[in-house]
């Protein structure tokens, strides 16, 4: 074999080898970086989880809004990406407990029942002003002393929670919730939760427990897409108020 033919020999199994190893660490990584997204949202592959909907307040009849069905597309996708499959159910029609499944929660507490059942026992520090009548504290969040008022179209606030289940007999799924208070503002927070998933997961871990307070600016012009993060709220949000003391006495 003359020099040229072992050197051209060489190249090749050369080329051959960097391509294999770079095809080996492309694939690794993808693996890596799929399970630990899998891992974040308790989806493995093949497993299924729940979508909870609301209702359209504004509708008779039980209809789901058009900017909560963009929510459920994001959160969607996010399942697909999992290579896992959901199973749709209305806020009333889901009784069950928490841990079993991945469960996705959308919605107010108002038109969500199961969303207020959440808040009320996983973050009993969250008030929510649920009276109907219009006034400028409808659908304020109180959260540790401070209030959170909407300006429709200028200022809306949303919930961004991951509430991870305990450990024991094998119900380690956890429940995520984006409770806005506007339909506008749960497409924002599931908009957010799959652009920062990544980022999330480093911060909290792959099985921690978090919840964030986030601000829609300007949803007039902008839609669901500028969104900046007012506070991590986890721990006031997992508080309970304390109980106000009823003083009796003697006249």
């Amino acid at each position: 074999m003359s020099d040229d033919v072992r050197n051209l020999v060489l190249g090749l199994a050369a080329s051959a080898i960097s391509a294999a190893l770079g095809w080996f660490v492309r694939t690794y990584a993808w693996r890596r970086k799929l399970r630990r997204k899998q891992r974040f949202f308790g989806l493995p592959s093949g497993s299924e989880c729940l979508l909870v909907v609301n209702r359209d307040p504004g509708s008779r009849d039980w209809n789901v809004a058009q900017h909560d069905v963009f929510a459920l597309l994001e959160l969607a996708a996010l399942i697909k990406d999992c290579r896992s499959h959901a199973d749709i159910l209305a806020h009333d029609a889901t009784q069950q407990g928490f841990g079993t499944r991945t469960e996705f929660c959308v919605g107010g507490p108002v038109s969500n029942q199961r969303m207020a059942a959440h808040l009320r026992s996983m973050l009993p520090g969250i008030e929510v002003n649920t009276d109907p009548l219009p006034g400028p504290d409808r659908g304020a969040f109180t959260i540790g002393g401070e209030t959170y008022r909407m300006e429709k179209g200028e200022v809306e606030y949303v919930l961004l929670a991951r509430i991870a289940a305990g450990q024991d007999a094998g119900n380690d799924r956890p429940v995520f919730l984006a409770s806005g208070q506007r339909g506008i503002a749960n497409q924002a927070a599931a908009r957010y939760l799959a652009r920062h998933h990544a980022r999330l997961s480093r911060k909290y871990g792959v099985n921690g427990t978090f919840c964030l307070l986030l601000k829609i600016v300007n949803s007039a012009a902008y839609g669901p897409d500028v969104v900046e993060l007012v506070a991590d709220i986890t721990r006031p949000a997992s508080t309970a108020p304390p109980q106000a003391v009823l003083e009796i006495t003697a006249d």
